[in-house]
């Protein structure tokens, strides 16, 4: 039987069936294209999703470029299937979402003045134009409904050799808006090519103007970065990596992405375990990162949570031993495999056989429940009340300190002992 892998015929079926081609996407096109003559162009793919299609990756973002304004396209889908979503009016932006279908359209326009990250614009109906005031040749490409391809900045080129490129004077795209930067640097990552001098020496001259960028489009940004399937490889790009470190001076610690390389692929690395090894230090960068950047509260906790258990392993040789049920109990089993990573990659004297049999353990130790709740507390005589969650906690911890084993007589007990 022929071997066939998963990605070879993921590549035949994108082929055979591309996704301008989805029933839900024509109705979408008909519909911009209502009173239109058949020869006007009034709504094209742009951006991500046509990259991917000509590089046959998986097309998650669509987004879509038309002449319509934003009025427009309110009225044209009020009584439609799609739910039409007010993202972004002021940029000329609306969203319609249908089903497990998500669409970005957005008005054809140019930049009329600059001002770093603002800019008064001027819809258009001008296709040439629009692509001009885009920031790469590679995103400046457009596919219509019927899959015919529309490349006046020669992007598919670009792509094809896996060249990053400013439309026009580098120089003046970043000074119109600074995150260019850092946009930049995320496709370079992605697309892993020389750098050329003018472009670079552009990029070092406007660095200040990040500050002038919000720290939230900043830390979008970042995490699209760490997403990123070859963000692992930083360090094997000398450029980019001095270039990320100006723009992020806190991550002090991209050489550990070398020791990390040696355990995992990128798909076994989400953006919690990533920042994690590269924050996590004596110096609690971690904190600061959190402070400067004002992360959400559920990663915030996640990384203190991380930094906490790294420094109980180091004190405690019986953390992934003897205590390791408890910790799984505990913290889950995800957050352990995670600690063990970050244990092996900030600790180079550990041993690779160290880290896989601690993983080993990991993965084949029991997942205790808590068999108790406040309602069989109840059933067995204890009022509700305030009291409840003192009683619960009490056999929790005993129930833990005895293997996970209590006796139900002597959960009775404790109900008795505590009610009284």
């Amino acid at each position: 039987m022929l071997n066939i892998s998963f990605n070879f015929i993921n590549n035949i079926k994108r082929n055979l069936f591309p996704f301008y081609k989805n029933k839900d996407l024509k109705f979408v096109f008909d519909k911009i294209q209502e009173g239109f003559s058949k020869d006007k162009i009034t709504a094209r793919f742009v951006g991500g999703c046509v990259r991917k299609y000509l590089t046959n990756k998986k097309i998650d973002d669509i987004d879509i470029a038309t002449i319509l304004k934003t009025n427009e396209i309110k009225e044209k889908f009020k009584d439609s299937k799609f739910k039409v979503i007010e993202t972004g009016i002021k940029h000329g932006t609306v969203t319609l979402v249908y089903e497990n279908l998500k669409l970005e359209l957005t008005t054809l326009r140019k930049d009329v003045e600059t001002y770093g990250r603002h800019a008064e614009v001027e819809y258009i109906d001008d296709w040439q134009l629009d692509s001009e005031r885009r920031d790469f040749t590679i995103n400046a490409i457009y596919l219509d409904i019927k899959g015919n391809i529309f490349d006046p900045q020669m992007g598919a080129v670009d792509l094809k050799n896996n060249n990053v490129k400013f439309i026009g004077d580098p120089q003046r795209r970043i000074e119109e808006d600074y995150l260019r930067i850092i946009r930049f640097i995320r496709f370079k990552i992605m697309y892993n090519n020389n750098v050329e001098p003018s472009t670079g020496a552009a990029i070092k001259q406007n660095l200040n103007g990040i500050k002038k960028i919000s720290k939230e489009r900043i830390l979008i940004e970042l995490f699209k970065i760490l997403s990123l399937g070859n963000f692992i490889d930083l360090n094997e790009n000398v450029y980019v990596k001095e270039i990320f470190s100006l723009i992020f001076p806190e991550f002090e610690n991209l050489d550990r992405l070398k020791r990390l390389k040696k355990i995992c692929n990128h798909l076994q690395v989400n953006k919690e375990l990533l920042l994690s090894i590269l924050l996590i230090d004596e110096k609690n960068s971690h904190e600061y990162f959190c402070h400067k950047y004002n992360v959400s509260n559920n990663l915030r906790d996640k990384l203190n949570l991380l930094a906490k258990n790294f420094n109980t392993l180091k004190k405690n040789k019986n953390f992934f031993l003897n205590d390791l049920e408890k910790n799984i109990y505990l913290y889950n089993k995800n957050h352990l495999i995670n600690l063990n990573i970050l244990n092996f990659v900030i600790n180079e004297k550990l041993k690779f056989k160290d880290f896989s049999e601690t993983l080993k353990r990991i993965l084949k130790s029991k997942t205790h429940q808590f068999p108790f709740d406040g309602k069989y507390l109840i059933k067995n005589g204890m009022q509700q009340g305030s009291l409840m969650g003192i009683v619960l906690k009490e056999i929790e911890e005993e129930w833990i300190k005895n293997n996970f084993k209590i006796s139900k007589e002597r959960v009775s007990e404790i109900i008795a002992l505590r009610s009284n």
